[in-house]
């Protein structure tokens, strides 16, 4: 992917690594925020869900609106490549099929730091967990759809869903720890669309006098 050595290093990732760099660090944060009193159980309950359904929307909306996104220029479209591009050109190569830390790391602390801002430990931090552990959940998952058979109908679906995308409709089945976000925004399905006009289009074949549909 890049030239230099020390880039290609640390576009290369082991897939636990999100797992044992964000697990520990969560966890940690949560007992010490339950231990200090700056939130409660009730509270961790109910912002830690509403984390995890945030992050649900914001891997939807990353992986649409910018990891599909090319622009017109050399710049942009060289982002696209390193972003997803590549991983759609080699979509089994087993070192890039989580999030590298040199990613994740600025990310969580940028959502980190606008919810310190915001204050309100109570509601922030769990719901900052929320996200970091909806974060994990979709890397986990994506790494099992590519090298990981699924024996669950549920595993089975999932993974039909994201190879679809891989290898069929690149420009639909955006989810890719659910499925019922593209239900949700209309844009799932294996197939690509035809417009509605070409669908019940005729044609008569050459020589012959009936009505053949396409």
């Amino acid at each position: 992917m890049f030239e230099n050595d020390f880039l290609e290093a640390c576009s290369k990732v082991h897939p636990a690594v999100p797992i044992l760099l964000y697990g520990p660090f969560t966890l940690g944060l949560l007992g010490w925020g339950l231990y200090t009193g700056r939130t409660t159980v009730g509270m961790s309950v109910l912002f830690v869900t509403l984390g995890l359904l945030t992050w649900i929307f914001m891997e939807y909306s990353i992986h649409r609106f910018f990891f599909h996104w090319e622009g017109k220029g050399p710049i942009t479209r060289r982002v696209h490549e390193i972003a997803h591009g590549y991983h759609h050109k080699y979509p089994d190569d087993p070192q890039r099929l989580v999030m590298p830390p040199s990613a994740s790391v600025p990310l969580a602390l940028l959502i980190g730091g606008l919810l310190w801002l915001v204050g309100h430990p109570a509601q922030t931090l769990p719901y900052f967990i929320g996200i970091v552990w909806g974060y994990m959940t979709y890397d986990t998952i994506h790494w099992a759809t590519h090298h990981h058979t699924p024996r669950t109908k549920w595993g089975k679906e999932l993974r039909a869903h994201h190879m679809a995308h891989h290898f069929a409709t690149p420009d639909r089945n955006f989810g890719i720890s659910n499925r019922w976000v593209d239900i949700l925004m209309g844009s799932g399905g294996r197939r690509a669309r035809r417009p509605a006009k070409e669908a019940s289009r005729q044609h008569v074949r050459p020589g012959e006098g009936s009505v053949v549909k396409p």
